[in-house]
């Protein structure tokens, strides 16, 4: 508001804000009706769109101004002036609605969150559109050109008046130049694509699928194999406290005792589990993240190598492993040898951590098989297998009814005939006609490997190999996997196969996906744009802005270290929905003043100067508005930040490509124009029965 109130007219700033308003109040009406709630994601996607929105409001704010100082003010000023910038408003608010329509028909649980989002931002953007078409120019028509100005006008005119002489005497002169070196302009802008692409690429910028949102405690869960003592969860308790312990008093030596990193803990112990909950201070006290410190614990904590799985969960929404792969063989032996391997070659990467796979451990079991002429007596496995479990396990003969509940009757062998395995010498089993005869005279004993649970993924037995990441480099650990272990391991064992599984089994699913839409998405956009702009390649130069908004986002999430995450990509279509109504703008005017008779070159910097102020206003209240929310360090703010980021370098990037790039490839359209006309004039000239009072010329 501030920005707005010092760059414009106050009683068009405040009239823009009122606006804003306006628009979130005509799409908060609607969210009931289509079953959207008010919640985090909803209030999310208004903060997200709120750059358009202005955007909108300015340019229609703007362009009533200029017809107000032209022609005096009144209603037709207002009208002329809201006309003067309809086409780029409409065509600007159904791009930015196409570029997020995708999100709504994405499949699976991510388009409970998607479609919270996409409805806020279509109801804001049609309201926008209502409001700034038809409200703005109605409250605006009052307006007449200042004069006898004292006070806070004469100053804010004065701000208004340098931001357009900045624009007639310095942006012409930098625009003249980037047209006139158009191929070098060019050149620079695809250098800086192809350097964030390759940032992108090649993981500078670390990805991730969902965004680790981190919590205000660390959740340590120990879980034990089946059968093991309860003593020895006590023994990984107390492992666990020392750790808690030295963590602390690392923190008070790093920090001379002024330093709060550990609140208070609950530690609890079971035969099955061991379980700690640690309670973090504040973000804005404490010196180390969420994640710094679970990783600094579980380092503290030492290996327990007994352990079925040890988590250390850090993140509100536990997206689960880091690194997931899935491993398939026909034969269990092979599986497990190979899972073996495999989780010897990941534990020699340092950024991995709790390196384990869900294979149930094998734990000694007795096999019985029968010998040979058993059949004779009527006796098969299965009797010998049933007979066993009565008497140790028991059968169950009745159930009697004790306060609202059965009571399960069991009869089996007494304690002391069956507490070893020496019982099984005197075990009797009765055959069909009533004998009885030794176990061991029908069946053979062995000791063999158990199976507790076998699992499969199409038809084939499946072991899973996860492991925690330091760092998000999953694309550099499978790069390294794929040239240097993936093939001799797959030699060493025939038949195996492997797969991506959770977050990179559902983040391939669903980039596949989301791109299908998109392509959809980018055609309906440019069909639009072309037929509304009778043209093929300027739709082209409207839209080639959208790729730098992604660039920035790069660029920004590298210089502040996030990660990007789906959230990002919200973050970059709203850039991408800011830049097409600031080329639309560009470009309808240039449409304009080549109407008129300018000379196209001169038509695209003249139109570059008189909407730099618009395309100025939007960038820097975009960002001057987001950048407290890049700065916060709470926890709520860390689930924002991806998509703040991703909108404010996005919008910050493409200021420059439709100032300098957009005019700078418009000429070269000109420069192909002439050449394929003169090209043309040639060939009608060399036509028989054709002088060259006849060649029609062309204008690019």
């Amino acid at each position: 508001m501030i920005v707005l109130l010092l760059t414009l007219r106050p009683i068009v700033a405040f009239w823009v804000a009122v606006g804003i308003a306006t628009a979130y109040a005509g799409a908060f009406v609607l969210l009931g009706p289509i079953g959207i709630s008010l919640n985090m994601l909803s209030t999310f996607a208004f903060l997200l769109v709120l750059g358009i929105v202005v955007d909108d409001a300015i340019v229609v704010g703007e362009g009533i101004h200029s017809e107000a100082n032209r022609i005096g003010g009144g209603v037709n000023a207002s009208i002329a002036g809201a006309q003067l910038v309809a086409k780029p408003v409409i065509f600007g608010v159904i791009t930015t609605i196409l570029a997020f329509l995708p999100w709504l028909f994405v499949s699976g649980s991510t388009s409970e969150f998607t479609r919270h989002i996409t409805w806020v931002v279509i109801l804001a953007l049609g309201f926008s559109l209502v409001e700034s078409l038809w409200i703005l120019p109605s409250h605006l028509s009052s307006m007449k050109p200042r004069q006898n100005l004292k006070g806070f006008g004469k100053f804010q005119k004065r701000i208004a008046d340098s931001i357009l002489h900045f624009a007639h005497n310095h942006y012409r002169k930098i625009g003249g130049w980037a047209v006139t070196h158009r191929y070098l302009t060019t050149s620079i802008f695809i250098a800086v694509l192809i350097i964030g692409f390759g940032l992108f690429s090649t993981g500078w910028v670390k990805k991730s699928f969902m965004p680790d949102i981190e919590s205000d405690e660390i959740i340590v869960n120990v879980v034990m194999p089946e059968g093991a003592p309860y003593s020895r969860a006590l023994e990984i308790l107390a492992q666990l406290q020392a750790a808690e312990l030295a963590l602390v008093e690392e923190v008070n030596q790093r920090t001379e005792g002024e330093g709060v990193l550990i609140e208070n803990w609950y530690t609890r112990s079971r035969r099955d589990s061991v379980l700690a909950i640690v309670k973090l201070a504040p973000p804005e006290v404490r010196d180390m993240t969420a994640k710094e410190a679970s990783i600094r614990l579980r380092e503290l904590m030492g290996d327990v190598p007994d352990a079925r799985e040890v988590s250390v969960q850090y993140t509100q929404n536990n997206n689960g492993p880091g690194f997931e792969l899935s491993i398939r063989h026909p034969d269990l032996d092979v599986l497990r040898a190979a899972t073996a391997d495999l989780e010897t070659q990941l534990r020699t990467y340092e950024t991995l951590y709790d390196v384990r796979n869900n294979l149930e451990g094998a734990t000694e079991e007795i096999r019985l098989t029968m010998k040979p002429g058993t059949a004779k007596l009527g006796l098969t496995l299965a009797d010998v297998n049933r007979q066993v479990r009565q008497a140790y396990f028991g059968e169950e003969v009745q159930r009697l009814p004790r306060d609202g509940q059965d009571v399960r009757v069991k009869v089996r062998y007494p304690l002391e005939s069956r507490q070893s395995i020496e019982s099984l010498k005197n075990f009797r089993v009765r055959t069909n006609d009533g004998r009885e005869l030794p176990l061991l005279a029908v069946a053979d004993l062995e000791y063999a490997p158990g199976i507790t649970r076998i699992q499969r993924w199409n038809g084939n037995r499946a072991a899973r190999v996860s492991a925690d990441l330091k760092e998000q480099v999953r694309g550099d650990i499978m790069e390294d996997l794929e040239e240097n272990f993936f093939p001799e391991w797959e030699k060493r064992y025939p038949g195996i196969i492997r797969g991506a599984v959770g977050q990179a089994e559902g983040e391939q699913r669903f980039i596949a996906e989301v791109m299908g839409l998109y392509m959809m998405a980018f055609f309906a956009m440019y069909t639009m744009l072309a037929v509304a702009f009778r043209s093929y390649w300027q739709p082209i130069l409207i839209l080639i802005a959208m790729p730098y908004a992604f660039v920035g986002a790069i660029f920004g999430h590298s210089v502040l270290g996030l990660t990007m995450a789906i959230f990002s990509y919200f973050g970059i279509a709203a850039a991408a929905g800011v830049v097409v109504n600031d080329n639309l703008v560009l470009m309808d005017y240039c449409n304009r003043l080549r109407d008129k008779g300018m000379d196209a070159r001169k038509a695209i910097i003249e139109a570059g100067v008189v909407r730099f102020r618009p395309i100025l206003l939007t960038s820097v209240t975009t960002i001057v508005g987001l950048t407290p929310m890049m700065l916060e360090r709470s926890i709520q703010a860390a689930f924002l930040q991806p998509v703040v980021v991703a909108l404010a370098f996005g919008v910050f990037f493409a200021f420059f490509v439709t100032l300098l790039m957009v005019p700078s490839l418009y000429s070269i359209g000109l420069d192909i124009g002439e050449f394929f006309s003169g090209i043309k004039k040639w060939v009608r000239s060399k036509l028989p029965g054709r002088s060259h009072s006849d060649v029609e010329t062309t204008s690019p």
